[in-house]
């Protein structure tokens, strides 16, 4: 067989998998962008436009709905790429069970990044639709932010996945969750302009995956995009995704076969 087959078959089992919850987590997915986009971008959204300028003077609907399509993105692949990592490994063994058939350890980490890939893209689908309801898409590059919206989850999932491979505690799945993933979600670009945060966290947003993904997305959905910038956002999601996917192959390995 060759390398995609085999990459194809964890993904055909985390997906006969999902066919049993898929119900629960659809009605989370259009159900958490249309309250957000209702209480920030409709309700809080008429004070703000009252008494700040965005850049361009955009709305605040505008500004902020991009934003939480690649938070959401970030969130959920977060959670893919932790709790059931090590479940597959500890707990579960679904992991050791394929490596039991000729599926070889780089097959296992494409497999399942490839289930959360296709689980952001329709995610990323339906916020886009949400938004685009609300009229907080201005150009028909918006549908771009939907693949935008799946490499920013990647470029988390990846390297979460890594070290979820390693560590033998759940526990620091809550600490990430708590300390790097909601001050990401906080300041990275999502709510305001970094160019209101103090120095030290306009720093910190800079160099977040987040601040790439959101920064992109708006420029998709607004449909003013730059193209140096936009390519300077996607090549710094990309290399977080590579590196990610480095780390867990050796980790991956490393766990499993070892």
């Amino acid at each position: 067989m060759t390398a995609v087959t085999l990459a194809l078959r964890p993904l055909e089992f985390f997906f006969a998998q999902y066919r049993r919850v898929w119900r629960g987590t659809a009605i989370t997915s259009v159900v958490t962008p249309v309250v957000f986009l209702l209480a920030l971008g409709v309700g809080l959204g008429v004070f703000v436009d009252r008494s700040a300028d965005l850049p361009g003077g955009i709305s605040f609907l505008d500004f902020v709905a991009p934003g939480l399509l690649a938070a959401t993105a970030m969130q959920l692949a977060t959670f893919e790429s932790s709790w059931p990592v090590l479940s597959a490994i500890k707990w579960d063994r679904q992991y050791h069970a394929m490596l039991a058939t000729p599926l070889r350890v780089r097959d296992v980490v494409l497999g399942h990044q490839a289930f959360i890939g296709a689980r952001l893209l329709g995610t990323s689908a339906v916020y886009l639709a949400v938004i685009a309801a609300f009229g907080a898409v201005s150009s028909p590059l918006g549908l771009l932010a939907i693949p935008v919206g799946a490499l920013v989850g990647l470029a988390f999932s990846c390297p979460i996945a890594a070290w979820a491979a390693r560590t033998e505690n759940e526990a620091s799945f809550v600490a990430i969750f708590r300390f790097v993933i909601l001050p990401m979600f906080l300041f990275s670009g999502t709510f305001f302009p970094v160019e209101n945060l103090p120095a030290p966290l306009e720093a910190f947003a800079y160099v977040t995956p987040l601040f790439h993904g959101v920064s992109l997305c708006r420029m998709l959905t607004l449909g003013d995009v730059d193209l140096l910038p936009a390519l300077g956002h996607l090549g710094y999601l990309l290399a977080f995704v590579a590196a990610g996917l480095t780390a867990a192959f050796y980790t991956y390995r490393r766990r499993l076969v070892l």
